[in-house]
């Protein structure tokens, strides 16, 4: 595995399940998203991913594509995204879910090392970089190491052999694991390649985190049940701020849809596990 791991993501997986939830930050306005964030948390978050805008979002679906071209219309920025950071008031990690362009390009020399000097000042515990293969990850890793973040990989479910291993000797914090092949999007049922997924990663020592595609606390209670560490959503949550954005919706409104999500989400995940505990307790 790579370098040590955040404490503070350490900890969100200690416990039970982690309900790990995504919102690109500064959709579709700063003040809004700040709001949406800390409902997240109130709603039972254990890490949350914000993501930072690029321009070619590869792994995205349409719904998340459109949060960040509404974020990128709301004026967010790598210096804005710092100070949306600096300014949320929640208690939880918080995970940058980015891509490689925009740390590599930060600040007066290039490479990533000023992108993540910045990023653990803000608070940021870890990154999520869609499109950096592990085997140019080097650099990203050093400087995650350097100060102290974790560098999150995501595992699909046709990676296997030496890609595998590379993956996982670079990995931190928790393992992203795509429940599915294609893009980011909720879905109406979850796939059925997650346990054979969480099954060829069982033996390395971090948490395994399952996403896209859940989108009901029944598909939580599932995941988790079937061996998931933990559970990544996104895309149900992202349609709740663009529905509702349709709609002219409040922000408070739309804040107090995504906190009762979140709840049913986590309550979900701590049904799967609960499950769990007895059968591992009767071996």
């Amino acid at each position: 595995m790579g370098g040590d791991a955040n404490p503070d993501l350490v900890e969100a997986f200690a416990d039970g399940p982690a309900f790990v939830p995504y919102l690109a930050a500064g959709d579709p306005d700063y003040e809004s998203s700040l709001e949406y964030v800390e409902a997240l948390a109130r709603g039972g978050a254990d890490v949350i991913e914000l993501g930072l805008p690029f321009s070619e979002p590869i792994a995205e679906g349409s719904t998340i594509q459109s949060a960040i071209v509404r974020s990128l219309e709301g004026g967010m920025t790598p210096n804005r995204f710092f100070e949306f950071v600096d300014d949320l008031t929640v208690d939880v990690p918080l995970v940058c879910m980015t891509y490689y362009n925009l740390i590599y390009q930060y600040g007066a020399e290039s490479g990533p090392r000023p992108f993540v000097e910045r990023a653990a000042r803000a608070g940021i515990s870890g990154f999520v970089v869609p499109d950096l293969p592990a085997e140019e990850a080097d650099p990203l890793r050093e400087a995650c190491d350097e100060f102290g973040l974790d560098l999150v990989f995501i595992v699909a479910p046709t990676t296997r052999g030496d890609r595998l291993e590379q993956i996982m000797s670079q990995v931190s914090g928790y393992v992203y694991v795509q429940a599915r092949l294609g893009v980011t999007g909720a879905k109406e049922d979850v796939s059925g390649q997650t346990a054979e997924s969480l099954e060829r990663i069982a033996e390395y020592d971090v948490p395994k985190a399952v996403g896209f595609g859940i989108k009901t606390g029944e598909h939580a209670e599932r995941i988790v049940s079937g061996g998931a560490d933990g559970i990544i959503v996104g895309s149900v949550l992202v349609d709740i701020v663009g529905d509702g954005v349709e709609r002219d919706d409040s922000a408070e409104a739309i804040a107090d849809q995504l906190e009762s999500k979140a709840r049913e989400l986590k309550q979900g995940a701590l049904r799967g596990y609960e499950q769990r505990v007895p059968q591992a307790e009767g071996k």
